[in-house]
């Protein structure tokens, strides 16, 4: 009875959310619906006492819970900006998080704190909204770094939704929404008034992740000092467009998405080289190992999730109680849908690390007699089994997020992905080393650039063949939930029976 509580209840509230973030809801008829079921569930609870009766109540309720909640995070547009979309405008903000460095500009997520020259009275916005964040898009004439509070001028605008390459519409709207973000500012004139403002932590943070990418910088060349960047931080900012079309259309793009799988890997690779200690040592440094990887990412929220959703799947597989870790898995998600409802429908790389945990918890262990041919030894065949099945759990989501089938991404994946995990080990030797003396982790950082040299060939021969890739802009809804609906089935079909019996 426990356990199916606790499955309607994290369910129900997911399903409000996402019922909230496609479509509008009266809240007044939700408020009523709600008071309905409550005294419904007070009354089977108490006098009726149907098992079944009382838990659709508490479906029924949680769903009102995810909706409310939606709702309640669902912050409108300040008047006083909104009246001036399209116009030149004056303000001074704080740099609220690190600053996105791209092929060509670097964003800048500011928080204004007061206009300047804007008649409050007469916009009818006083005091002046706080909290109201801008994404400003500038160029490299200046150096920004988190906690800069800044001067700009710029013409105000509200962002706009468009066409990728494939022919798929991005939902930017959105995907900004989702940070608070609701207007964009395009080659501002800019000035840094004072530095070191925002918070301690997060600055000393985002200072080590720029130190330990400035070492690895230093001893491996670019592209490849760039992919390892992706591989161990997520950090795919600067990769030019060929080089990033080179990995969506390979099939390779995942193994660069800051994800909960990329840490996985690592820290069961960590676990195997500390094998020679008892489980629970090896076990620790693996932990420890998801730790650092949050601390040089720099505490940022996709890092953290990242980081709770590889320690979830190194505890099942360290265990085997996929049961009990399934429940915290499913609880994690409620949570991380609680702090920010906008993140269940409009943040890919929550969902892929979503996703991907799934694959690496429940979905490995079912494929592993598959790659009964590969050697277990240094661990190679769970890394194979592991990379493999994530890729293959998550393939129906990238087809319909981003609307692109790889033809060549099987062979690319399996001449890359075995390497994959070593490489980032060689990657995070190398940064650690270089922030202690430079010199000792070159050795480190020629076989980084080895291996990494290898990936890119790998990436750039199949890439460049005629046949690769083609666009599939829209790759039906419909069949990516079929396809899931079937995976769910196989995976928990017997669970799923056992729960309404």
């Amino acid at each position: 009875m426990r356990d199916k509580i606790f499955y309607l209840s994290c369910f129900g509230f997911e399903i409000g959310v996402l019922i909230s973030s496609f479509f509008f809801v009266n809240l007044y008829l939700i408020t009523l619906i709600s008071i309905v079921f409550l005294g419904l569930f007070l009354f089977f609870l108490f006098v009726s006492k149907l098992k079944w009766c009382i838990l659709f109540c508490i479906f029924i309720l949680t769903i009102s819970l995810g909706i409310f909640r939606f709702h309640n995070a669902d912050k409108p547009a300040p008047y006083v900006f909104e009246s001036i979309v399209g116009e030149k405008v004056n303000f001074s903000g704080l740099i609220i998080d690190e600053v996105d460095e791209r092929e060509n500009n670097q964003k800048l997520t500011v928080e204004v704190l007061s206009p300047q020259g804007l008649d409050l009275d007469s916009l009818k916005a006083k005091p002046f909204p706080a909290k109201t964040k801008i994404l400003l898009t500038a160029d490299f004439e200046q150096e920004f770094k988190y906690g800069d509070t800044i001067n700009f001028f710029g013409k105000l605008e509200k962002p706009e939704n468009f066409y990728t390459n494939t022919g798929k519409l991005f939902d930017y709207i959105n995907y900004l929404h989702k940070d608070g973000i609701f207007y964009l500012i395009k080659n501002p004139t800019t000035e840094i008034i004072s530095r070191g403002g925002g918070s301690f932590v997060k600055r000393k943070l985002f200072s080590f992740k720029d130190k330990f990418l400035d070492k690895i910088n230093f001893v491996i060349p670019e592209p490849e000092s760039l992919l390892m960047g992706g591989l161990i931080l997520g950090e795919r900012s600067s990769f030019d467009e060929s080089m990033r079309q080179a990995f969506v259309d390979t099939g390779t793009i995942h193994i660069i998405a800051l994800s909960g799988y990329n840490v996985t890997i690592v820290a069961e690779w960590i676990m195997k080289i500390f094998s020679f200690f008892p489980r629970n040592i090896s076990f620790s440094f693996g932990i420890f190992g998801i730790l650092l990887f949050v601390v040089m990412a720099g505490g940022a929220s996709t890092a953290v999730r990242a980081g709770v959703m590889a320690t979830l799947a190194l505890i099942a597989r360290a265990t085997g109680r996929d049961y009990d870790v399934a429940r915290a898995l499913v609880f994690a998600g409620v949570i991380m849908t609680i702090l920010n409802p906008f993140v269940l429908a409009f943040d890919v790389s929550f969902q892929l690390s979503f996703i991907a945990t799934i694959a690496v918890i429940f979905f490995a262990p079912k494929m592993e007699k598959y790659f009964m041919w590969i050697t277990k030894r240094f661990g190679l065949r769970d890394v194979v089994c592991i990379t493999f099945s994530a890729y293959l759990f998550v393939l129906p989501f990238i087809l319909y997020k981003m609307g692109n089938l790889s033809i060549v991404a099987l062979p690319a994946n399996i001449l890359i992905l075995p390497f994959i995990p070593i490489t980032m080990i060689f990657g995070f030797i190398t940064g650690f080393i270089g922030l202690i003396w430079s010199v000792f982790s070159i050795p480190f950082g020629f076989v980084s650039y080895l291996f990494l040299h290898y990936e890119l060939s790998i990436i750039s021969f199949f890439s460049h063949l005629s046949f690769a890739s083609f666009a599939i802009p829209n790759f039906p809804l419909l069949i990516t939930l079929i396809v899931y609906t079937y995976f769910i089935y196989r995976l928990f079909g017997k669970n799923i029976k056992k729960f309404f019996n």
